[in-house]
């Protein structure tokens, strides 16, 4: 009897402590302002920037030679850890081929996704993974010689126009902040599927954007330079 006597008095205590607490938090909680949960959420998605820059790769070897001719802008804007990418560009090439030359011209665009993994960088410096669908159109000219036991030499010009390329990549690399809002990085990129359409009796050589069409992976490569036009300040 004694020992349930001194048990309930245990629990009143309890529940006089409890009940002094709930009142203490309740009158602090009215002093705080509340955090509306949805408003973070929000705002940690809304973009803070746009990304613009170029690739020198391209411009480099545009000018090394008279074979290939291209360039390249570049644009991401951030949503927290992931990126939205679009790539435009132009490309035109000029091989030699066994018995004559191929040359084409054309635009192609990429557009995808990347998953930043530096989250706690105050610069928001990226190293990052991610994917990218890419497609083109261009215009391609084969000229070539054939001999005939008879006649002798012939020489033909075959125009195809209008073709349409497209691909798909597995990209990462790294974006890094250099000074104010310049940035400087690369992207390495794993291309795959190609394909073409538009193609009445000829094969493509070349897809612009791509490479050549007769590989089913290519490994590209594009060093750039970016701007940052900034929407908000980085929390």
């Amino acid at each position: 009897m004694a020992q349930l006597q001194r048990m309930l008095t245990m629990l009143k205590y309890i529940f006089s402590l409890l009940l002094l607490a709930s009142v203490f938090l309740t009158s602090y909680g009215q002093d705080e302002k509340p955090v509306d949960l949805s408003d973070t959420i929000k705002n940690k998605y809304l973009p803070t920037g746009i990304r613009i820059g170029t690739d020198l790769i391209s411009i480099i070897k545009s000018q090394s030679g008279n074979k290939f001719e291209a360039w390249e802008i570049n644009a991401d804007v951030d949503f927290y850890r992931y990126y939205i990418a679009l790539d435009y560009g132009r490309w035109s090439r000029n091989e030699a081929l066994v018995n004559g030359t191929y040359q084409n011209d054309g635009t192609y665009f990429r557009i995808g996704t990347d998953i930043n993994f530096m989250l706690k960088d105050p610069d928001r410096n990226m190293f990052f993974l991610g994917f990218r669908y890419g497609q083109s159109k261009f215009d391609e000219t084969v000229n070539y010689t054939f001999t005939d036991p008879v006649f002798g030499d012939f020489q033909n010009s075959v125009t195809t126009s209008g073709i349409t390329g497209r691909w798909a990549e597995i990209t990462t690399g790294l974006r890094v902040k250099i000074w104010k809002g310049f940035w400087m990085g690369y992207t390495a990129r794993l291309k795959f599927s190609p394909g073409t359409s538009r193609t009445p009796g000829v094969v493509p050589f070349d897809i612009p954007g791509y490479g050549r069409a007769d590989k089913s992976t290519y490994w590209g490569l594009n060093y750039q330079l970016f701007w940052r036009i900034p929407f908000r300040k980085i929390n």
